[in-house]
């Protein structure tokens, strides 16, 4: 057993990343992330230690498997701390104009490669750490809840069935965008991104994504995708 798993399964100790108070805490606790953060973008998943998270936040290492458990623990938190931002999605009068900016702001996310490491280390360890891609999966359930604000609108105004899965629709906007970031690793542009609104626009309105007349459209959360932070991420 390595040194992270056994300060994960101390007795007594709280779940990693758990709390969530202010003041000092708060302030330590964004140290840790701004580390992490760091961390992943330089070395990746991998290679993070808690001696590098301590070096770098100045949070001594007790402390660090005290509260996050160690590696695992502190990737998951700084995940939550990205989910608990203010983002909302773009409202520009009419789905296609919604459905390409939630495009574009992917897009815009991965286009300098600085600004991609970090998310792009962040798939990387979900497929190598059950926490860490349980945390990735809550952070684009919450993204994608918030997108679905665009198609409900575009319900309300006559652009969509009613009974359209919003969830659905949201998804299949920044899918294909993930495909060629995460798994073919080919470029991605403003064009592309259009391309994908317009694929999803075009099945939404044929009753693609329509779900059965008077049930719940279902809005499962995404699995580990493919997809680093996302639009607004």
């Amino acid at each position: 057993m390595n040194e992270t798993s056994e300060a994960s399964s101390a007795p007594g100790a709280p779940a990693p990343g758990s709390r969530r108070p202010g003041g000092r805490t708060a302030r330590t606790r964004a140290a840790v992330r701004d580390a992490v953060l760091t961390g992943l973008a330089e070395h990746g998943y991998p290679a993070l230690t808690v001696e590098y998270v301590a070096e770098h936040s100045g949070v001594h290492k007790t402390t660090l498997y005290r509260r996050w458990g160690g590696v695992e623990g502190m990737v998951a938190d700084a995940l939550d701390l990205a989910g608990e931002d203010d983002w909302t999605p773009p409202d520009t009068g009419s789905l296609a104009g919604d459905l390409r900016a939630l495009a574009r702001e992917v897009v815009e996310g991965f286009r300098e490669p600085a600004g991609a490491a970090a998310p792009t280390a962040f798939v990387g360890a979900a497929f190598q750490s059950p926490r860490a891609a349980e945390a990735l999966r809550s952070f684009y359930a919450e993204r994608f809840r918030r997108c679905e604000e665009v198609v409900t609108r575009a319900v309300g105004r006559g652009e969509a069935p009613a009974a359209t899965d919003a969830g659905a629709v949201v998804r299949a906007v920044s899918a294909p965008l993930f495909l060629r970031l995460f798994v073919t690793r080919e470029p991605v542009d403003e064009e592309l991104a259009d391309q994908a609104a317009d694929a999803a626009l075009t099945a939404t309105t044929a009753g693609v994504f329509a779900g059965r007349a008077g049930a719940p459209a279902p809005s499962a959360p995404p699995a580990a995708p493919g997809a680093a932070p996302v639009a607004g991420g």
